[in-house]
This record gives structure tokens, sequence and C-alpha cells, in this order.
């Protein structure tokens, strides 16, 4: 089994609130993990009709017992239990009592917002990073990690990853997206998912997009909406701060799991993907979840954005902690001086604490007043 690094924050929030909400994409392995942290809690899977009936109809006759604890897993589809809920723990509070998983933030968040504000803490748990794979399996090479990405079950269950990848595209297409939207023409909505993925690192450019499917803008800002709503995407957006120049305001759009870009994008092979004219973009993005990850196992969202000036000056990545702290991503497994032109200038301008320069070679060593930091050890440098 994987060692999950959200365990021990889990394990701590549990001990002070009534109510944990632990939300992120379908097979990110909450439901393993849960189970894991909680084993003595009774557990309830909301996705079975029956118990699911149970849980809008008449919750008393399940939660019968004052002193049980519960795991309730796809909380979404019983919204209506929150407010149940809410009495429950107002009148018997005990912390830990009610630990809820889901994987549509979208019905979620209102749910709890309307219900359970003030009582509940709410984790994020993504699928593996390189570190929590590291502790269940061997080394690999850059370029074989990002084509397989970090969802567990494959591992686990030693499956072929690129049908295992295919089934769960369909899945998500065929379930989340016709119980969040309606949307006659899944054919059209899986063209829309795969130019996505050839977005994937670029700034996003919604009305290329729209022509391309055909379909209005405002249905492309709905279905990416979705698309984050659900856990697949995320909009990474620039930083505000002008430094005397006019600066690009535009998001960038990424994926949280690179081998679901390599699916969409018919990769074949992590051999293929190294050659591949996306290897930027997809290990840009490696990286930008690998820090992510690795705030948000803390139960902490990261200060993250990028910059970029309207002449083509720009840093990859910045962290609006105090003090600053920026970086670029290369996908080089070779250092050169030449990798870190921009962040020297951009050093010039705004005086952050530290620069980073990520990369795809194997050796982590300070350069100057940089860090060159190896893909491997990008965990080690932002502990959020």
């Amino acid at each position: 089994m994987f060692h999950r690094s959200m365990k021990t924050t889990l394990q701590k929030v549990a001990q002070h609130s009534p109510v944990v909400m632990l939300v992120g994409p379908r097979q990110s392995g909450k439901t393993t993990l849960l189970k894991d942290v909680f084993s003595q809690h009774r557990y309830i899977n909301a996705e079975a009709l029956d118990i699911r009936e149970r849980l809008i109809q008449d919750p008393k006759s399940l939660f019968h017992s004052l002193n049980d604890h519960w795991i309730i897993d796809e909380v979404q589809h019983v919204p209506d239990l929150m407010s149940w809920i809410q009495s429950f723990v107002d009148e018997n509070p005990k912390a830990g009592q009610f630990i809820l998983s889901g994987s549509q933030n979208l019905l979620l968040m209102e749910s709890v917002s309307q219900s359970l504000a003030g009582r509940v803490i709410t984790l994020e748990l993504l699928p593996l990073s390189y570190q929590e794979y590291r502790t269940h399996k061997p080394a690999v090479d850059v370029w074989t990690y990002v084509f397989h990405g970090g969802y567990p079950r494959p591992y686990q269950e030693d499956t072929d990853r690129q049908m295992w990848m295919q089934s769960y595209i369909r899945t998500y297409v065929e379930r989340d997206v016709r119980s969040l939207l309606n949307i006659k023409n899944l054919r059209q909505f899986r063209v829309f998912l795969t130019l996505c993925a050839g977005w994937h690192g670029q700034l996003l450019n919604m009305s290329s997009i729209a022509e391309s499917v055909g379909v209005s803008q405002p249905t492309i800002d709905q279905w990416i909406s979705l698309l984050e709503a659900t856990f697949l995407v995320f909009r990474l957006h620039p930083y505000f701060e002008n430094y005397k120049k006019r600066i690009i305001k535009t998001p960038k759009l990424y994926f949280y799991d690179s081998g679901l870009v390599c699916a969409l994008l018919g990769i074949e092979s992590p051999q293929h993907l190294a050659q591949h004219s996306h290897r930027g973009a997809l290990f840009e993005g490696f990286v930008f979840t690998e820090l992510i990850k690795s705030y948000k196992n803390k139960g902490k969202t990261p200060p993250l954005y990028f910059w970029r000036d309207h002449r083509g000056l720009k840093v990859d990545g910045l962290m609006a902690t105090s003090p600053m702290e920026i970086f670029e991503i290369k996908s080089s497994s070779t250092f050169h001086p030449s990798l870190i032109v921009n962040l020297q200038k951009f050093q010039r301008l705004a005086h952050p604490e530290k620069s980073y320069l990520f990369y795809t070679g194997e050796e982590s060593f300070p350069y100057k007043n940089f860090h060159v930091t190896s893909w491997a050890d990008v965990h080690q440098y932002f502990h959020g």
C-alpha cells in the first residue's frame, strides 16, 4: 500500500472537528486512505442505490447509535444529508464522528456551504505524488513516471495503464458529465476534452477551443468549470504585480494528472513522450502538481502563480509567499547557465528571496544564488 502524505493531516483534523470532508478526483485513493486512517469507523457507500435511498428517506435507521463513528463515501449523491448531519453533530458533538468523501466539488461545496459551515474541515486528495509513489514502487526515470501518472489503482493491480486510462475517461464522461450537465452530444464533449489536453500548459484561449468544438465560448467556460469541479484540471493565474511592465492576465490550463494527458493525446510510451512536442508542457505540469500536492496534503492552498509581460519576459512559477520564491521549469536533463536567464532578469525586477530551476536531470546542487533541482527532489523544497 502506498503511504499517503495526507494521513497525518487527516488524523490531526479529526481530533478537533466533528465532520471531516475529503474530496478529490475519482480513483485518487480516497476510500483506501479513509479506511486505513479510520479503521474503527463504520463504512457506508452512498453510490449503492439501496443505501442511498435509506440515507435520503430515513438516515436515522442507519445512524441509530450516538456512539458510532462513520465514513460516508461519495456523499455528493445525498446532498440533503448535510442538513441532517448538521442537526446530529449540533446535538451530539464528537470529534471525527463523520468522515465524508466525494468526487464532485460543485455539488459538495454547495451543500457544505449551506449546511455545515463552521462544522467541517475540507481536505483535497489528488493522485499520487512521486514521493508517495516511491513508498511502494521502485524509482523510475522522469518520462516513465510522467507517462504513467499518479492514479494508484493501476500500480496496485498491475493492470495495463493505457487501457485503464481509456476506461477512466469513458466512465468519467458517461457518469460525471451526465450527472452534472445536460450535455446531449457526448462525442462533442470528448473532442473538447482532447483539445484541452492539447492546451495543457498553455495560455487558455477559450474562443479557439469553442471554434474547434463548434459551441459558444460561454459553453466552453462552463465545461472547463466542470473539469475543475471534478478535479481534472486547474487554471493557473498570472501574478498581477506590475513591476513597471504591462503583464499578461490570461490564465494557463493544466491537468492534475500527466498520465491522463498522455492518454488523451495518444502518447503511446515513455519513449514516445520523451520525443513528443508536448514533453515540456507535461513536465511543467508535473512540477506544478507536485508543489500543489505538497501543500494540499497539509491542508493548505499554495499561493502559486506564473508571471509574464507583453514583451515575453516570464518566469514559469511564482510562490507569492513572504518572502517570494520563483522558479523556471525546463525539460532538459543537463544544466546550462542559459536555463536561468529569465530568473536572473526577474531577480533584478522583484528581488525574490529564493530562485529555483527544476529540470529533468538526476542531480540537485546550488549554482551561484540559485537552486538547481532534480525532478525527483521537487517535494524537498516546498513544504507548504
